[in-house]
């Protein structure tokens, strides 16, 4: 590996995120590389998400922050999709309701845009785009790779009740594999259906090919 590829940096203010991130890339730590994080590289500055999907979000991130440190970045966006309601919440996941909302907010807005539906109406995904960037100025830099997962469930008519810790709508997901609620899964099942993880996994094999 070359030495100016030894650190990468992980683009996220969410620590639940972050740790998430961190065992998904756990392989490229044994492959000889630093991950670092924005509290490690003294970056406060957030851009402003524009896109109109979680890949193109998740370039935007990517790009700001690799070309902002000069640091091979990595950076997703997600979240939850429901066909019925026009794929809402989308891209806007906390400003859906209009403003910044609460974990609390967001699950009592999302049971009441389904309230009296059933059946189909309640299908729904969690989506993610995991995005690698190499800025110019590496060696083959200036260049984008990304990896896309999701998971297939449905929206329950009540929240599980345990603590979401930044993921809201866990705490109303249905993982249809398990027919259990996503923050009530076991390791195992967990690690079976993590659509973020198993984004991550491919992206290393082929950040590994890369570098």
């Amino acid at each position: 590996m070359k030495k100016s590829m030894r650190k990468i940096l992980i683009a996220t203010t969410n620590q639940s995120k972050l740790e998430e991130i961190m065992i998904g890339l756990k392989e490229l730590e044994g492959f000889g590389v630093k991950l670092l994080n924005l509290n490690d590289v003294g970056v406060e500055k957030e851009p402003e998400e524009t896109g109109k999907t979680f890949q193109e979000n998740s370039e935007i991130k990517t790009k700001f922050y690799g070309r902002l440190t000069s640091l091979p970045t990595i950076a997703d966006d997600g979240g939850l999709i429901i066909p019925y309601l026009d794929n809402a919440p989308g891209v806007k996941s906390r400003r859906w309701p209009g403003y910044e909302a609460s974990d609390e907010e967001l699950i009592n807005y999302t049971l009441s845009n389904l309230r009296g539906c059933t059946g189909s109406k309640r299908i729904a995904y969690l989506e993610t785009c995991v995005t690698f960037y190499l800025p110019s100025g590496h060696p083959q830099g200036d260049q984008t790779i990304f990896e896309q997962e999701k998971i297939k469930g449905h929206i329950a008519e009540k929240p599980t009740g345990r603590p979401t810790n930044g993921y809201p709508f866990r705490g109303l997901f249905i993982v249809d594999k398990f027919n259990k609620y996503y923050e009530e899964l076991t390791e195992e099942e967990h690690q079976q259906v993590n659509h973020r993880l198993k984004a991550l996994k491919r992206l290393t094999k082929r950040i590994k090919d890369l570098i």
